[in-house]
């Protein structure tokens, strides 16, 4: 595993010669040995595409390559930091919530639409999330950002997790998301989080969520 935790706000880096890393712009807090750090104009992993893809939403994250021989220590804006380990799986975030990630992983952009129909869509604008969420696949970790600390709750078949929208990080796995709610679509209007709606997750895989309603 490349990241070290440090305490619930800084991780540690290793960087070695022929690997690169990501991270978002001003996330480096201090570094050791021979490393470099050099703005990264498309997207990481993800190419062009994915890099408009999030532009055109108005949700673009610059993201800094890393590279070198050396430790590097990370933390932004003294979030809580949690670090998912993937093992050939897909981890779904927001762009903003990321913090360092291995350049092994390949990087992606999701429309939300994609996942729920105009649902997802509805996801996006009432709750605040963006409609272009970021996909990051393959073996290795990555680092997000959170308000005080986080929380991996697993999702299996047959027993679906509700969580907050507001409160919702990341989640991977085969795993399907909707907005449900009890309430009419009039009751909802005005209202700003959390109990007039939720975000219903189900299938298969794991969801991670803060102890907070804060956006970062």
């Amino acid at each position: 595993m490349p990241f070290r935790e440090i305490n619930s706000k800084m991780v540690e880096a290793t960087v070695v010669p022929g690997q690169k890393m990501f991270s978002q712009r001003g996330a480096m807090l201090a570094y050791r040995g021979e490393v470099s750090f050099t703005p990264n104009i498309q997207g990481g992993q993800g190419g062009l595409m994915s890099m408009i893809g999030r532009r055109v939403a108005n949700e673009a994250t610059p993201l800094m390559t890393v590279e070198g021989s050396g430790t590097v220590m990370f933390g932004h804006g003294g979030h809580h930091i949690q670090v998912i380990n993937l093992a050939g799986d897909t981890l779904y975030v927001e762009a903003d919530r990321l913090l360092a990630f291995d350049g092994t992983l390949q990087q992606g952009t999701m429309f939300m639409g994609s996942q729920g129909g105009v649902m997802g869509m509805v996801r996006g604008q009432v709750t605040g999330q963006g409609l272009f969420t970021t996909t990051l696949k393959g073996h290795g970790a990555v680092a997000v950002m959170a308000h005080g600390g986080v929380i991996e709750l697993p999702i299996t078949p047959g027993r679906e997790v509700h969580v907050d929208p507001q409160a919702y990080v990341a989640h991977h796995g085969d795993v399907r998301n909707k907005l449900s709610t009890a309430l009419g679509w009039r009751d909802m209007v005005g209202r700003g989080s959390g109990e007039a709606f939720q975000l219903e997750l189900s299938g298969s895989g794991a969801v991670y969520v803060q102890a907070s309603e804060e956006k970062l």
